[in-house]
């Protein structure tokens, strides 16, 4: 009857290495998980410590049993679910801060080990910055530091780091290969379509007094945009996403885009064009934000009868667009009638003295432009105020807002705009998007912020189509000329990025944000195109998945051939002492003793003295042979007698107890 080898106990000496890898691992994610499941797995860590300094016994099985069911209906009722990231991330967290608890084999160190690595993955759920790199590859310096702890016996911090580092090191070119050459694919790391884009931000397809606000007091990077030459002037830099033609007395929205079929727009540049390239992050919305107005889109994307540039999918991932815009232009000389006077409809009985105001005005002027002088002039010279803590609106919101409180946001203002130039007969409409940007000195792009959002207005003229009007310009000019932080009042909540007044924390600022631009263009932002880019250069045109795959093979075959040549390089520069003493320390490793390579010759042979006495007097021999022929002055009789101690090992050995 076979025997079954017993299952081999963990050392208690490997046991913090372990616990280790449990914190380092399962931290990050303190700042997304539910604060129950936080402090569990923190007291969790805590008294398997201190079980381990007590050396006292670990808790019963049932006892366990019990957390589990526990803890996995409370994540099923934290999260409404037990699928998913955010709810398998807590699934796995909590049962790496479990497993410690019935760890006393090695292979169950194994089970830690392993779940180490696979919880290091999923912190790319959340952030793919520069921090989780280096957080990261830390951590799997100290996962790989641990299997050698395991295998490897008790050895000095420094050496089982450097032996750990070392690794990785063989493993960096291999990394590199496939990093540059595996079939990339699109879309985030997570695809569930529940949580794949919560935590993306960004303007919304609709927007109300105070929509806007939220989004002013984030520092978060929208887009960045690299200019092919000069830049145009900054009060040309409108950045255009969602336009809103249907308001209800309150809220503006986007029509379906069913209700914008028909002819292309007619575009017609009246002056300079720009060329750039904007690397825009997710936000889940189908608009790429292209400096108004594009003469030239993407592939793959399409200029919309509201003269929006959209994609044929929403933007789930950070992507690079190329365009050409005129900021100076004439869109639409000829305009739907369907579309005209959908933006002449409001909601019936609402603000009666705004359209009392836009008749009289009806009544004074004989133009529209006239018309628009007289609302921007009512904004300039009346006491209105620029703020983002405006008061509350009634019913009649721009009533409210025109003749009592006067005090608003970009929304406001454009808002109460395009409702005086509809009850005046004219067309206009809501555009929200960008205004400005700040350039960053130490890579030349253009910065463009959440803190950005800006709302302005069209209206549409004949002869002259769609005309951009900037009703908050006329109250706040320096909002359009210096940027938000000049046209706000010193106590409005503004992100502290952007409050920034000290030169060195700028600096600092640009120099962190330049560096993780770099990261997100050539590492996050290494996706397919830029693949095909790159090996269309190597010579691998139009590459399909099969030469990716062979040129994959090739290139990592030549890796693995220099790491064989280097290996062997390196056992030729040994010498015969070492190489007769290296056969030893194999044979006898066959007899369960395994030499670490921190260990030496003496050293060695004290600990196999300790272990098995029967091979006391060979080791002891062999070892100050070996110091002889290494650091003294060693005889050829001696080298011989070195290989003999290794010809007079037992090939077999039956361990003492």
């Amino acid at each position: 009857m076979a025997s079954t080898k017993a299952p081999q106990p963990l050392e208690h000496g490997a046991i913090p290495w372990l616990l280790a890898v449990a914190l380092v691992t399962a931290a990050p994610h303190a700042s997304h998980l539910p604060l129950w499941l936080t402090l569990f797995v923190g007291g969790a860590l805590l008294w398997r410590s201190w079980l381990w300094r007590q050396q006292a016994r670990l808790p019963a099985r049932w006892l366990l049993m019990l957390v589990v069911f526990a803890g996995v209906a409370g994540i099923g009722w934290e999260f409404r679910t037990l699928f998913g990231r955010d709810a398998g991330v807590a699934l796995i967290v909590f049962f790496m801060a479990l497993k410690p608890m019935e760890m006393r084999t090695r292979r169950d160190s194994m089970v830690v080990v392993m779940l180490g690595f696979f919880l290091l993955l999923t912190h790319y759920f959340y952030l793919q910055s520069i921090p989780t790199g280096l957080w990261l590859l830390a951590a799997t310096t100290l996962l790989t530091a641990t299997l050698i702890r395991l295998y490897g016996g008790a050895q000095p911090l420094g050496a089982i780091v450097h032996y750990a580092g070392l690794l990785l090191a063989q493993a960096l070119p291999f990394m590199l290969i496939i990093f540059l050459l595996f079939p990339r694919v699109t879309g985030p790391l997570w695809g569930l379509p529940q949580d794949a884009y919560s935590g993306l931000t960004g303007l919304s397809d609709r927007m109300s007094p105070g929509s806007l606000n939220k989004l002013i007091q984030s520092g978060a990077i929208a887009f960045r945009v690299q200019f092919a030459g000069e830049l145009p002037p900054k009060s040309n830099l409108y950045w255009r996403g969602p336009v809103f033609d249907d308001y209800d007395g309150m809220t503006w929205r986007a029509l379906p885009r069913g209700d914008r079929a028909g002819s292309p727009p007619v575009v017609e540049a009246r002056g300079k064009t720009y060329s750039y390239v904007s690397t825009l992050e997710a936000h889940n919305q189908r608009w790429l934000l292209a400096l108004d107005l594009p003469t030239r889109q993407p592939e793959g994307s399409v200029l919309a009868r509201s003269l929006e540039t959209l994609s044929r999918e929403p933007v789930r991932s950070r992507a690079r667009y190329a365009f050409t815009s005129a900021p100076d232009f004439i869109a639409n000389r000829q305009e739907s009638p369907a579309l005209l006077q959908q933006a002449l409809r409001l909601p019936p009985r609402l603000n009666p003295r705004s359209r009392e105001l836009a008749a009289s005005w009806r009544a004074t002027f004989n133009s529209p432009q006239q018309i628009s002088d007289a609302a921007l002039r009512l904004f300039r010279q009346e006491a209105f105020f620029y703020t983002l803590q405006p008061p509350l609106l009634g019913e009649h919101a721009v009533d409210d807002f025109l003749f009592a409180t006067r005090r608003g946001f970009c929304e406001h203002y454009a808002s109460a705009y395009v409702v005086l130039m509809r009850a005046a007969d004219i067309p206009a409409r809501v555009v929200a998007g960008y205004q400005g940007g700040e350039i960053n000195p130490i890579d030349g792009y253009l910065t463009v912020r959440q803190s950005d959002a800006h709302a302005w207005a069209e209206i549409w003229l004949a002869d002259r189509g769609w005309v951009r009007v900037d009703p908050t310009a006329a109250v706040a000019p320096s909002r359009i000329e210096e940027g938000i932080e000049a046209a706000l009042p010193a106590d409005d909540p503004l992100p502290a990025l952007v409050r920034i007044d000290t030169d060195w924390l700028r600096d600092l600022r640009n120099r962190w944000e330049a560096a993780n631009n770099s990261w997100n263009q050539w590492v996050l932002g290494y996706n397919p195109q830029r693949q095909r880019e790159l090996l269309s250069r190597l010579g691998l045109d139009e590459p399909d998945w099969r030469s990716m795959t062979s040129a994959l093979a090739m290139l990592c075959a030549i890796a693995l051939l220099f790491v064989t040549v280097w290996t062997f390089w390196q056992r030729t520069t040994t010498t015969p002492a070492q190489r007769a003493w290296q056969r030893f320390c194999t044979r006898i490793k066959r007899l369960g003793i395994t030499r670490a390579d921190w260990e030496g010759p003496l050293a060695f042979a004290a600990r196999v003295a300790r272990e098995q006495p029967q091979l006391a007097a060979l080791c002891h021999e062999a070892a100050s042979i070996f110091a002889d022929l290494h650091y003294g002055n060693g005889t050829p009789e001696q080298l011989q007698q070195l290989k003999n101690c290794t010809r007079r090992l037992p090939s077999s050995w039956r361990h003492t107890s």
